[in-house]
């Protein structure tokens, strides 16, 4: 039986740039990556060196805590650098691609047909096991696990995010196929969750064997914590996954074609651009194959994911493992003459602190400048207003400080990620980075639980 669902809490940015509807086929990119970082929890140990060549689909690192979780290509190519940071961990993976894509080959049969073990064997080997991610923690899926549901939005919420009906648009038969595979890793429902504002698209209407929940409501209605959060609550020893509807879609072709087929539509948005608009392309490709020429000045900050949790890379970075958005917006980097004490009709702020709040539809063009520095961290009550939870974001986060683990499980932590409480950032007095207070939570829990 499906669940209606309406969100109250929340608040919507209405941003400049949003993606035009019509996608374009990109060339191939300079080069394409593969991030360990994108993977909270892993300790990546490498399988292939510089110069070595690889197919799509072949073994770049694997998780040295979990062996069988592989990390593959997405192209064919010459691994041509390892790009490492601080204590010389592992950044990235960078591959330059060949002309014409070569595929390893998976074993694969009629997917109904097969067993878990099969299934799960095949996603591990092909480098589609990291797309399975899971609640609690955040981290990617133990194979040995048995989720109590499986869940999969198919609406995102976020600041300029991609519209995901139209990406999805004659994916019909690879994410059927995906969904099929998916049942076979639970007992429990695999819940499809789709905005309730307008009819769903007939690749999420008419696939078998979910259920299908709508969500109404702002920003972070599209989130998948909040939707487990009151579709399918977590308790203390409980796991639930979830996945993104194109990664379920590149599931469905492994068990199609036996390969690892990693393209995907990503939008391309923000105020900075000419042309904001979805591309093809693969995962992990450089940006610079679809930001050249369509942009309006140079200082310019590039965003993996919204503008909310995505990751800040270079104009020539690589997209991340699990983002399909590039957001482009100024880069903050002056000083703001009256600041604050300036009218500020084009000004976004989520009080009425600006006279801007009497135009809630206009679209607003914002850096990255912070509008004020840290000061005293204090109970105001707005974080309860943005974050539809039943939790107590304070609470939580003054326990993750001190570090208070048995308080840190009362409080929720096991139901949230950094994502959930990126909105309480941004509406935040006291300047306060709340997502990695979360992540430092997430990780104390997985070292002291483990």
């Amino acid at each position: 039986m499906s669940v209606q669902i309406k969100i109250r809490k929340g608040l919507d940015i209405n941003l400049q740039g949003k993606a035009e509807k019509i996608y374009i086929k990109s060339e191939m990119a300079g080069s394409y990556a593969v991030k360990p970082i994108n993977f909270k929890g892993i300790t990546p140990k490498l399988t292939a060196k510089v110069d070595s060549k690889v197919k799509a689909g072949s073994p770049l690192f694997f998780d040295k805590n979990n062996p069988d979780v592989y990390f593959t290509s997405p192209v064919s190519g010459t691994v041509t650098s390892i790009n490492r940071g601080e204590r010389r961990k592992i950044l990235e993976v960078v591959v330059k691609p060949d002309a014409q894509i070569t595929y390893e080959k998976f074993d694969v049969s009629d997917v109904s047909g097969m067993s878990r073990e099969d299934i799960v064997k095949t996603l591990l080997q092909s480098g589609c096991w990291p797309y399975i991610k899971q609640r609690p923690y955040d981290i990617i899926a133990k194979p040995e696990d048995k989720p109590k549901a499986i869940f999969i939005s198919a609406f995102d919420s976020a600041p300029l995010a991609p519209d995901i009906d139209f990406i999805m648009k004659g994916s019909e038969s690879e994410f059927q196929t995906g969904i099929t595979a998916l049942r076979k890793l639970t007992d429990g429902k695999i819940h499809l969750n789709v905005n309730g504002s307008y009819p769903p698209s007939p690749v999420f209407s008419k696939v078998k064997g979910v259920q299908l929940n709508t969500v109404t409501g702002p920003h972070p209605a599209g989130n998948v914590g909040v939707q487990i959060h009151h579709i399918d609550p977590l308790n203390k020893g409980e796991t639930v996954w979830h996945l993104k509807p194109q990664d379920v879609a590149i599931i469905g072709r492994l068990f199609e074609k036996g390969v690892y087929d990693a393209s995907k539509i990503v939008a391309l948005a923000g105020s900075e651009l000419l042309k904001p608009r979805y591309h093809k392309i693969i995962s992990g490709a450089n940006i610079a194959s679809i930001t050249r020429d369509n942009v309006k000045n140079s200082k310019n900050r590039y965003i993996s994911g919204n503008t909310l949790t995505g990751d800040k890379i270079e104009q020539d970075g690589h997209i991340g493992f699990y983002h399909n958005l590039v957001t482009v917006i100024p880069e903050g980097d002056y000083y703001e003459f009256m600041g604050w004490a300036a009218p500020g009709f084009n000004k976004y702020s989520k009080s009425r602190a600006f006279w801007s709040w009497l135009r809630p539809d206009k679209e607003y063009k914002i850096d990255t400048n912070m509008k004020g520095g840290h000061r005293a961290y204090v109970v105001t009550g707005q974080y309860e207003q943005v974050l539809p939870m039943e939790i107590y974001p304070v609470q939580l986060i003054k326990s993750i400080l001190v570090e208070d683990i048995d308080l840190m499980e009362k409080l929720g932590i096991y139901e949230v990620a950094e994502e959930d409480f990126a909105l309480c950032e941004f509406v935040c007095t006291s300047k306060t980075e709340v997502q990695p207070i979360i992540r430092k939570g997430i990780d104390l829990m997985i070292k002291e639980l483990s």
